[in-house]
């Protein structure tokens, strides 16, 4: 694959939060990935290991006592050609330009997304304005059109009903609608579905996917649940600790997973679990930024780590593991860790 083949390119991407005496917490270390154009690239890992902060920090939606410290976000625009989000200045016109323009973003909790004071049609007309050359007719026209594009009955009406008023199904459908009306170019969707139950969960993920192929877009789906990964991703990094341990295609992680964090997050899916008295889990939890193991970060909840080769010294890179996988692991293809992936 070509470099120009990719919407966006993160190369070494370094995001630091700085306590009050001046320490630096990596909450995002050496991130890199790319995001081919037209496909989906998932982002998983539990909470607290960077996700959302990498996304966050994608669009430069970081607010101090945190800051990008290194590396580049080039967004290969069609439109706008080749953009270094991370290089443009606060009052940029570009940034301007990229935030809801040429990169969109579906925010998990849609009541902390949308004004509680403002109508949705407004909110949704007010991303029109401030990217297309049209009238507010024109806007309010194309807002209608897109509500009716997400599912909402009765648009003509709805476009006038303030967030409350909707429920959570709804309110996430609006989110959407804000977040395609634009017609971005790469969608990043932060945990899109995790307040809603089940069964709106399953609408949600099926009305992006089919948005996405009708405007041809790129996608960064960040979530924790492998299950959503399986059903919408092409590719899969995992991410463990502000740093990505493994990966690869969808289907090939989680038929053959290669780092024992991807092992352990197959595992405690409920679907493989069936006839167990126990969830299986991940024994002990993500450690704190204050508090990095010298080594392998999971190295303190692996049950494959060795003392003196996995808890000493650097984290180990990610490394090229075949022609498509990577990890960062030191026993990575070790026959002792056997599979541990499911059919996918």
């Amino acid at each position: 694959m070509t470099m120009t083949d990719h919407v966006l390119e993160v190369e070494n991407l370094r995001t630091h939060f700085f306590n009050e005496e001046g320490a630096a917490l990596p909450a995002v270390d050496g991130v890199s990935f790319a995001i081919p154009r037209g496909r989906t690239l998932a982002l998983v890992g539990e909470s607290g290991c960077g996700k959302s902060v990498t996304s966050y920090s994608l669009l430069r939606l970081i607010q101090p006592p945190g800051r990008i410290v290194g590396g580049s976000i080039r967004l290969r625009s069609q439109r706008a050609g080749e953009i270094d989000i991370a290089a443009l200045r606060e009052d940029d016109a570009k940034l301007y330009q990229v935030r809801g323009g040429l990169v969109s973003m579906i925010f998990q909790e849609p009541m902390t997304a949308l004004s509680p004071v403002h109508t949705v049609g407004n909110q949704i007309m007010e991303a029109i304005l401030l990217h297309q050359p049209v009238t507010p007719a024109e806007a309010r026209r194309q807002a209608v059109h897109m509500l009716g594009k997400v599912g909402i009955p009765a648009a003509e009406r709805r476009i006038d009903q303030y967030p409350h008023e909707l429920s959570g199904g709804m309110r996430q459908r609006v989110v959407i609608a804000m977040a395609l009306v634009c017609r971005p170019e790469l969608l990043i969707a932060d945990e899109p579905t995790t307040a809603l139950d089940v069964t709106i969960q399953a609408q949600i993920l099926g009305l992006i996917r089919s948005l996405q192929r009708e405007l041809g877009c790129s996608m960064l789906l960040i979530t924790h649940d492998l299950g959503v990964v399986a059903q919408t991703a092409d590719e899969v990094s995992v991410m463990y600790l502000g740093r990505i341990v493994e990966h690869g295609p969808v289907r090939q992680v989680l038929r053959a997973p290669l780092h024992p964090y991807t092992r352990g997050l197959l595992r405690s899916l409920p679907g493989l679990n069936q006839g167990r008295d126990r969830l299986a889990s991940i024994p002990g939890t993500v450690p704190s930024l204050h508090a990095i193991p010298a080594g392998c970060p999971f190295h303190p909840r692996c049950e494959f780590a060795q003392a003196g080769r996995c808890d000493v010294g650097p984290p180990p890179p990610l490394e090229a593991h075949g022609a498509e996988r990577s990890v960062a692991c030191v026993r990575a293809g070790d026959p002792e860790l056997g599979n541990g992936g499911v059919q996918a």
